[in-house]
Formats: C-alpha cells, sequence, structure tokens
C-alpha cells in the first residue's frame, strides 16, 4: 500500500524544525530513519498531514560524554554509530549490548536512538533501558527546553510526555560505574523481531556479593517497560547467590499481569519473564564477579 498524501518540509537547521512543528502540531510528523514511521503510513494506521523530514539537522548526531560522566546522545544519532562507538562501549556497555539486539544492521544503519524512544513500542529495547537506567529526556520547543525522566516520559503504548510542539534533541545517560553487573535478556519469534518479553537489569554489590543496589526492566509485557522494584527489594542487601536470584525472577513473574496477543498467551509471556529475569540476574552476577575480581 502507499501511504495518504502529505505535505513535506525538509528544515535546514533546528529553529526552522521547531518552527514547523509550532505551526503544525498535532498535524505533524517527523521523519528520523523513518523504520517505524513509513510502515504505518502505508498500512494507513497513522495519517499525518505534514511530515518534517529532520535528516538534515546534523547538529543532533552526537555522542558526547555526559557532564559529570555518562553519555549525552543526539536524538538523530544513528544506532549502528553508537553500536560501533568506542566511548558508548566504555561509557555504558549495557547500552551497546542493547542495541546490538535491534532489528538487522540494516535496521540500525537509518534508525535512530531518538526515533526508537519516541515511537515508545513496549517491546524495543531503549525504552526499557531507558526506565532502568534513570535517562533524561531533553524536549526543545520553539521558546525553550524541558527535562523529563524516563519514568515519568513514556505514558502508555506508543504514548509519551512529549507536547505536539515538542522535538526530543538529547538523551542523557547517567555515569556508568565500572564495578556492576548487567545483562540483558530477550526472546523473539525470529532473530531480529520485536521482543516477546525481555529483561534488563544492573547489580550493585561490595567484594562480599552483598547487593547495594538492584535495577529490573521488563519489556514486552504491558503498555510500558516497567520496573519490578519488589523483585528489586528481594535482591537489596541480601547476599547475590542462585537461591536469591531465583526468588527475585519467581516475584517479577508473579507481580505481572501481561495482555495476550497473536504472538503469545499472558500466561506464556509472564512464565518467559520469569526465566529471563532468572538468567539475566545470573549473567549480572557473573559479570559483577569479574569486576570485582578485576
Amino acid at each position: 500500500m502507499k501511504p495518504p498524501s502529505f505535505e513535506f518540509f525538509d528544515p535546514r537547521n533546528l529553529n526552522q524544525a521547531l518552527s514547523l512543528l509550532d505551526q503544525y502540531g498535532n498535524e505533524a510528523k517527523i521523519l528520523a530513519g523513518g523504520q517505524s514511521l513509513m510502515p504505518l503510513m502505508n498500512l494507513r494506521l497513522v495519517r499525518p498531514k505534514v511530515i518534517i523530514d529532520i535528516n538534515r539537522l546534523s547538529e543532533l548526531a552526537y555522542i558526547n560524554p555526559g557532564r559529570g560522566g555518562g553519555l549525552a546522545i543526539g536524538s538523530l544519532t544513528r544506532q549502528r554509530l553508537i553500536e560501533r562507538s568506542a566511548l558508548a562501549q566504555e561509557q555504558n556497555p549495557l547500552l551497546v549490548e542493547a542495541i546490538r539486539l535491534i532489528g538487522h544492521f540494516q535496521i540500525r544503519n537509518r534508525g535512530t536512538i531518538g526515533g526508537s524512544l519516541v515511537h515508545a513500542d513496549p517491546a524495543a529495547e531503549l525504552p526499557a533501558l531507558a526506565v532502568l537506567l534513570n535517562v533524561e529526556f531533553v524536549l526543545r520547543h520553539l521558546n525553550g527546553e524541558r527535562v523529563v525522566q524516563a519514568k515519568h516520559f513514556f505514558q502508555s503504548y506508543m504514548t509519551t510526555a512529549i507536547e505536539p510542539a515538542e522535538l526530543l534533541t538529547e538523551i542523557r545517560f547517567p555515569p556508568w560505574y565500572p564495578r556492576r553487573g548487567w545483562a540483558i535478556q530477550e526472546i523473539s519469534r525470529r532473530v531480529g523481531d520485536f521482543a516477546v518479553a525481555g529483561v534488563a537489569t544492573v547489580l550493585f554489590a561490595d567484594g562480599h556479593n552483598a547487593c547495594q543496589d538492584a535495577r529490573i526492566a521488563l519489556f514486552g509485557v504491558s503498555a510500558t517497560p516497567v520496573r519490578i522494584e519488589r523483585a528489586e527489594a528481594v535482591l537489596k542487601g541480601t547476599h547475590l547467590d542462585s537461591r536469591t536470584l531465583a526468588e527475585a525472577a519467581r516475584v517479577a513473574s508473579e507481580v505481572l499481569e501481561p495482555d495476550s496477543d497473536i504472538h503469545a498467551s499472558s500466561e506464556y509471556r509472564r512464565e518467559v519473564a520469569g526465566v529471563l529475569t532468572r538468567r539475566a540476574l545470573e549473567a549480572a552476577l557473573q559479570r559483577l564477579r569479574g569486576a570485582n575480581d578485576a
């Protein structure tokens, strides 16, 4: 199928793009990588009257050290560039690992980090990572900007806190401390598909494996990525061993109420989420032990 007719704009700088958004608001859609927007338009699931192509906005394509550590990544940065970035690997290896799970490299060559986050598919990896790591989003409009935390950014299925006249310009990742364990795991029907269920986790512990902090975020199991705080509480302050990890995974599975769809039943998603959580926690603990031994 072909998309319905629309008016096309090709701004040369950020101010032009923001002016167009201010003028057209809800009638406009942003075109970055186009990996999600174009199929939706071809299927007539979205019918924007205006397309604003931001691919000429080179000022939004960068990977820089963040203030006080971490990373500041422009929203137009291609996923493949982040995947191959030495700075990203050094400052946030979990981000690089998550990006490698997105589609295929041809998809990542065009797909942008901002596009994936704004699209907000609950089965996607990057929104879950943003919730897990307390990422901040810089939203620009014609008269200024505001910063929104990830826990407030994702509101429902493919729905975010972005206002019609706003554009996501930067994603800010917090500092990455080397003595931590991390992992991301998912299951999909085919390699490159969106996840039926997935989990990302980070563990902080002392040299005796006493857990100081734990974070677990699941995706593909709700309308948004979700932190499983009850499972995190099982781990905090305890000695990390296989029994404790298994109990946290059991709690994670127990508290979920996923929907059924054509890909999987609610019961299947709940069971898989528990298994993946246990496996991810075990992998994170292995990395943590390696970091503490280094």
